[in-house]
């Protein structure tokens, strides 16, 4: 098993940064990538990013593109996912997930971190 620990919401002005962090525990060579997803009030889980453990290829949701990037520490065992130019439209509950390397699916996910972007 995997264990996510997220991190780094917050409330920010609108135009301004956050960084995310995700912190990964326990059998982290069951990872083969790390993803970020985020939650709108009453709507379904959605893709924001995500990045291979290994070769680090990333790849974005549309709407963040060129604002968001991605990207992790193999040594630390950490992701991360940097935040400019922020929108009141990116306010959110933001997920980590990683996925496994057996099934490919996102198996693991961190508790969530609320980011409020204020207009």
């Amino acid at each position: 098993q995997v264990q996510l620990a997220d991190a780094g919401g917050g409330l920010v002005q609108t135009g301004g940064s956050l960084t995310l962090s995700c912190a990964a525990s326990g059998q982290t060579y069951r990872i083969y990538g790390m993803g970020w997803f985020r939650q709108f009030p009453g709507k379904e889980r959605e893709f924001v990013a995500a990045v291979s453990w290994s070769g680090g290829t990333t790849n974005y949701a549309d709407s963040v593109k060129g604002r968001f990037a991605i990207s992790r520490d193999i040594t630390k065992a950490r992701g991360y996912l940097r935040m400019n130019s922020l929108e009141p439209e990116d306010t959110a509950v933001y997920y980590c997930g990683a996925r496994d390397v057996n099934s490919y699916k996102w198996d693991y996910w961190g508790q969530g971190t609320q980011v409020t972007v204020s207009s």
